[in-house]
C-alpha cells in the first residue's frame, strides 16, 4: 500500500485577517440574537418564560429543518370513521 507523505499547509496573513473578520461578524450576530431573545423574554408579563421559550424553540427547529406540521381536523366523521 502506497502512502502519501504529509502535505504542508501555509497560513498567510490574508487568511488570518479573513478568519478574524468572519469571527467578529458571527459574534456580533450571536450577541444580537441573544439580545433579541432576552428582550422577548422580558416582555412576557408575569408568565412562565420557559413555557413560551420551549414552544418558540420547537418552532425555530421546525422552521430550520423545513418541517411544517398540519394538524388534522377533529370532526365527528374522522373520530368515529363514519362514512356517508
Amino acid at each position: 500500500m502506497l502512502r502519501r507523505k504529509p502535505t504542508r499547509l501555509e497560513l498567510k496573513i490574508d487568511d488570518t485577517e479573513e478568519f478574524e473578520s468572519v469571527k467578529k461578524e458571527l459574534e456580533a450576530r450571536k450577541r444580537q440574537r441573544e439580545e433579541a431573545e432576552s428582550g422577548g423574554v422580558a416582555s412576557v408579563a408575569g408568565g412562565d418564560a420557559t413555557g413560551g421559550g420551549a414552544s418558540q424553540r420547537v418552532e425555530l427547529i421546525n422552521e430550520r429543518i423545513g418541517y411544517k406540521p398540519h394538524p388534522k381536523p377533529a370532526t365527528l366523521p374522522t373520530l368515529f370513521a363514519l362514512q356517508f
